[in-house]
């Protein structure tokens, strides 16, 4: 019998080899956080110049090229997005938004190629000048493999870092190198494997219910668990966990460990919390640019900070490598996922308390691998009495189990038909 290969590893890494190129120099680290800050008032473009102005200043601006279509890009650390542009000259269209907290991006969408030829800051450091130069288009793509340009203002405007008090020093565990998670199930590798990553774990507790202190990290491990043993019954998948003990994970390293492992599937497990009582229900969410709501971006916020450690970010470059997948877009692998996410919701109805308006959409870090479908499950809320009950207990967990377990065999199931 011949290897099976699944479309959803072929199609979209023929994608990601495409923009390998692209994706290696968009990486770079992240500063921290500004002593002052600035918000843009106001961009202007005219012919041979882009100006940004602040209304204070800002830490550093870092430039870069992208291609199809070609553009500009400017992340600029220590500044708030605005809204007032204009475009005009080789500029076609300006666009900003907060691309993270510390960092607003502004996007330079081109009538024709052009690059930077020269920038700087103003010296009261409240502006920023580009001076662009329409090239050839061979000229642009060089520009593009060249990677980012960084540009600061001058000293005298920034402030100097506090003066250290007391120093801290605490031991950080974190897998990074440390091999891979056991694959169980079947030793045939033509079979579909699937990751299931228990959130949060170690010194992360994640979310803490007010009824009976159950913890988030704790109530996952069990329903991944769960989840495992309910799928290895059919024999048909193979299953990993990035987890398995009360360990702390980065979040780059749970989907990278997926990549590595050349999974089909990726699902992270979570149990929310509310400041209302009364919410409750499971609520499946698959990546995109914009949160679908308020309650989407918050949520995406609160499990993104979980890298941080007394403000010290661990995923290093990686990060900025993942974030940047979100303007490339996988569409291929967005759309199985959220193909999956309908399934998951369709047989986890009947075993389950499922939310109203169920399928969501945000920006988490553990959903940006640009090659393997990816969910993530909010199984209900740790802040509602039965929802704990039922997640904390074997009869819930089985529930939860049950319910993916048919939604990846299905899931698979259509992919193997569809070949």
């Amino acid at each position: 019998m011949g290897r099976i290969n699944f479309w959803t590893k072929n199609v979209v890494r023929s994608h990601t080899r495409c923009m390998i190129t692209t994706l290696i120099f968009a990486a770079f680290p992240i500063c921290a956080t500004p002593a002052m800050g600035g918000a843009i008032q106001q961009i202007s473009a005219q012919d041979g110049a882009v100006i940004v102005q602040f209304d204070g200043v800002v830490d550093r601006a870092d430039v870069f090229a992208l291609a199809g279509p070609d553009r500009i890009a400017v992340d600029i650390s220590g500044a708030t997005a605005g809204t007032s542009a204009f475009a005009g000259g080789a500029v076609q269209n300006i666009r900003q938004r907060q691309f993270s907290a510390n960092t607003a991006r502004i996007v330079l969408d081109l009538a024709q190629p052009a690059v930077v030829t020269g920038a700087n800051f103003s010296a009261d450091g409240k502006s920023l000048r580009l001076n662009l130069q329409s090239v050839a288009p061979a000229e642009f793509s060089d520009t593009v493999t060249r990677g980012k340009t960084q540009i600061v203002p001058p000293m005298a405007f920034r402030a100097d870092p506090p003066k250290r008090h007391y120093e801290v020093t605490a031991p950080i565990r974190v897998n990074v190198g440390k091999g891979l998670p056991t694959v169980s199930g079947p030793a045939d590798d033509r079979l579909p494997l699937v990751v299931i990553d228990a959130g949060h774990g170690g010194h992360d507790p994640g979310a803490i219910s007010p009824h009976g202190g159950q913890l988030e990290k704790d109530v996952t491990l069990a329903i991944a668990k769960s989840v495992r043993d309910e799928m290895l019954k059919s024999g048909r998948v193979r299953v990993a966990l990035t987890r398995d003990t009360d360990k702390f994970v980065v979040l780059q390293d749970r989907y990278q460990l997926a990549r590595k492992l050349n999974a089909d599937l990726f699902i992270s497990i979570h149990a929310d919390s509310a400041e209302s009582p009364e919410a409750t229900g499971g609520t499946v969410y698959t990546l995109s640019e914009v949160a679908s709501d308020r309650e989407a971006q918050r949520l995406a916020a609160r499990e993104n900070k979980a890298n941080i450690i007394n403000g010290v970010n661990l995923g290093g470059a990686d990060a900025n490598v993942s974030s940047i997948l979100i303007d490339l877009t996988q569409r291929e692998t967005m759309n199985v996922s959220a193909d999956f996410a309908k399934l998951l919701l369709r047989e986890a109805t009947p075993n389950m308390r499922i939310r109203g308006n169920s399928h969501r959409f945000a920006s988490f870090i553990v959903l940006k691998a640009p090659d393997t479908p990816s969910v993530l499950f909010e199984t209900g809320y740790l802040s509602n009495e039965a929802d704990v009950t039922f997640l904390a207990s074997k009869t819930g967990q089985g529930k939860v189990a049950r319910a993916l377990a048919n939604a990846i065999q299905v899931h698979f199931a259509r992919r193997i038909a569809a070949r």
